[in-house]
């Protein structure tokens, strides 16, 4: 069982986003999948924060994504913009976890997510550990100790 998600407003990264007529689904509100883009837009802002994305394209080596869940808790419309909230949730010896809330406009809640990396080098194609260096860039973003679970 994981540990319920924090106030959105404990997160350290977030990341605004308009709300496109074309995220529509059928019957007018944000349709599910934009839900899971919404959220792979956070993960590569916060690997940018920490520089795991800068360090992916000089050397092939980075995250894959290994699980994504999410709750959608309030459909959301056009016109309108989200606010999406990230933070570490965990780091262990090759995997580590973001957490993120979704809001509206009107900092509502509209969705909590999970996502699961694992560290790995595309060149050998295996997994590896996480990097000191940049556990030390989240947790100085993070302003707390990320020790392994």
């Amino acid at each position: 069982m994981t540990d319920p998600i924090p106030s959105h407003n404990t997160f350290p990264v977030k990341l605004s986003l308009r709300i496109d007529w074309a995220d529509l689904d059928l019957f007018g509100h944000v349709n599910n999948v934009m839900f899971v883009k919404y959220v792979q837009a956070a993960r590569v802002n916060y690997w940018e924060q920490i520089g795991l994305y800068q360090q992916f394209l000089e050397t092939n080596i980075g995250p894959i994504l290994a699980s994504l869940s999410c709750q959608y808790k309030k459909p959301l419309h056009y016109p309108g913009s989200i606010t999406i909230y990230s933070s570490m949730r965990f780091i262990r010896n090759t995997s580590f976890s973001l957490q993120h809330v979704i809001t509206d406009e009107h900092e509502d809640i509209a969705a909590e997510a999970e996502d699961v990396m694992v560290m790995y080098d595309f060149n050998k194609n295996e997994k590896i550990p996480f990097p000191d260096h940049f556990r030390g860039k989240a947790e100085e973003l993070e302003g707390r100790n990320l020790s392994q679970e």
